[in-house]
């Protein structure tokens, strides 16, 4: 059974700022975005156990985007609560 992924407030609003920015820049990015998006989705669901990157934090990079999604897994309630959708170029210390 796969996991239940939960998309934060926070990550929602990156993801919506994005989407923003690739709708200016072509017609055809937005709707790849939200692909490697959903790949990202589906690749958690089945196996969320990716790279640890701060304490209980792990983090999935998109493929063809400079976004990574940081995440934490709770076993119990066999579910991921999408923390931030983190452009890849913006300032680490602003990392979730």
């Amino acid at each position: 059974m796969g996991y239940k992924i939960i998309v934060s407030p926070r990550a929602q609003n990156e993801i919506i700022n994005a989407m923003e920015f690739y709708t200016k820049q072509s017609l055809q990015a937005p709707n790849n975005f939200i692909i490697q998006l959903q790949k990202a989705y589906d690749v958690l669901a089945i196996n969320p156990f990716f790279r640890i990157c701060y304490k209980e934090v792990r983090v999935i990079t998109l493929r063809r985007f400079p976004y990574s999604l940081f995440y934490v897994v709770d076993e119990n309630e066999n579910s991921i609560r999408v923390l931030s959708c983190f452009h890849n170029k913006r300032n680490p210390a602003r990392r979730p």
